[in-house]
């Protein structure tokens, strides 16, 4: 099955880029796109690491709006999201393809599609792996228990 990857870069707005979130969530499960939909958050940090530590750790006790504010200050949000439909599903696939950047938050998020052959293809294919490898858990990949 070939991938489909999209880069959509939010610059520092968390808010935007957790819009994007909760419209894929949404789309995931309305159209039961669970293995077919997978995205990662790729956060890179300004010169504050240890902000970017605290902002983690306040979202993990629920306090979104000091890590909105945090995140704001310290760096960029860009959401990388791999599209794998099989080969049956092309008009699906080319669908979603040109549905997902034309929408509100995605079409200010600067995106850009990369499909197989395209130059980069591999390097983005290798970051999404590698994507949250580094925390011990998948990071921002959306994994929901069956």
């Amino acid at each position: 099955m070939a991938h489909i990857y999209m880069l959509f870069s939010f610059g520092a707005d968390e808010e935007k880029a957790q819009q994007a979130r909760h419209k894929l969530d949404g789309w995931k499960q309305a159209f039961r796109l669970d293995k077919k939909l997978v995205f990662k958050f790729d956060r890179t940090e300004a010169a504050g690491g240890d902000e970017a530590g605290k902002a983690e750790k306040l979202k993990s006790k629920g306090k979104t709006d000091s890590v909105n504010e945090s995140a704001k200050a310290n760096g960029t949000v860009k959401l990388l999201l791999r599209l794998g439909f099989s080969a049956h599903e092309k008009i699906t696939e080319h669908r979603w393809v040109e549905r997902i950047p034309a929408e509100e938050p995605f079409k200010s998020a600067v995106p850009r599609v990369i499909k197989p052959g395209a130059a980069d293809f591999a390097a983005t294919e290798e970051h999404f792996e590698n994507l949250g490898k580094s925390y011990g858990f998948m990071g921002d990949a959306q994994q929901h228990p069956g």
